[in-house]
């Protein structure tokens, strides 16, 4: 067993389902929608984009695109998020721009839990 193939699988599955645990719900409903979720799930995105940094290979680059696709939508759910918290107010428009944005990351977190579960079942023993 590699250890750091379990390691990245983790961080790339947790990732997705953070990911899914935040888009989950109510469009609209800031109340359906956990600000710590959303944080929880940009900081393992970031982490699993650093793990896949080291690969050379071009399934490691397709990949990294899409955890990167990940964390730059994540990352604009929560400025827009904190921009109409402390600006405006967060209301049903708000919320339903930072859910569709983590909509998008959860595509690319999709993409990338794909291609990996792809790749593990095509490597050989």
């Amino acid at each position: 067993m590699n250890l750091d193939k379990v390691i990245s699988g983790f961080f790339i599955i947790l990732a997705m389902t953070l990911n899914f645990g935040f888009f989950y719900g109510d469009m609209h409903s800031p109340e359906a929608h956990s600000k710590y979720e959303l944080f929880a799930a940009i900081i393992i995105n970031i982490i699993a984009t650093t793990l896949k940094l080291g690969d050379k290979t071009q399934l490691g680059s397709v990949l990294l695109a899409t955890s990167l696709v990940a964390d730059i939508q994540l990352i604009a759910a929560a400025i827009v998020w904190a921009i109409a918290a402390y600006a405006y107010s967060v209301n049903a428009e708000v919320m339903g721009v930072v859910v569709s944005l983590s909509g998008g990351a959860l595509l690319a977190n999709l993409t990338s839990v794909a291609l990996y579960v792809g790749d593990t079942l095509k490597s050989k023993r």
